[in-house]
């Protein structure tokens, strides 16, 4: 393999998604189980949603993170329905 073929590895292209999806949490690599929705009032319509994706351990942390900025609007299990398909 080369030095290329090492780094898309790494930084996948925009549109491809990881097989397995990864806790948002800085520095953890645990797969995710829970999808928290949120959005910035201050520069996001209110119906758009992005995702953050946490694991078992780091949900809480993420969710209060969020809640502490009036950012969260609504944790829901991995691969369960999001809202709208407006979301990053």
């Amino acid at each position: 393999m080369n030095l290329l073929d090492q780094l898309q590895q790494l930084n996948p292209a925009p549109n491809e998604r990881p097989a397995e999806a990864v806790c948002s949490r800085k520095g953890c690599r645990l797969p995710a189980a829970w999808q928290l929705l949120w959005n910035n009032p201050k520069i996001h319509t209110p119906d758009r949603r992005k995702i953050w994706v946490a694991c078992a351990d780091h949900r809480d942390w993420l969710e209060d993170y969020l809640q502490t900025r009036g950012l969260w609007k609504e944790t829901l299990p991995l691969g369960g329905d999001t809202v709208g398909g407006n979301t990053e």
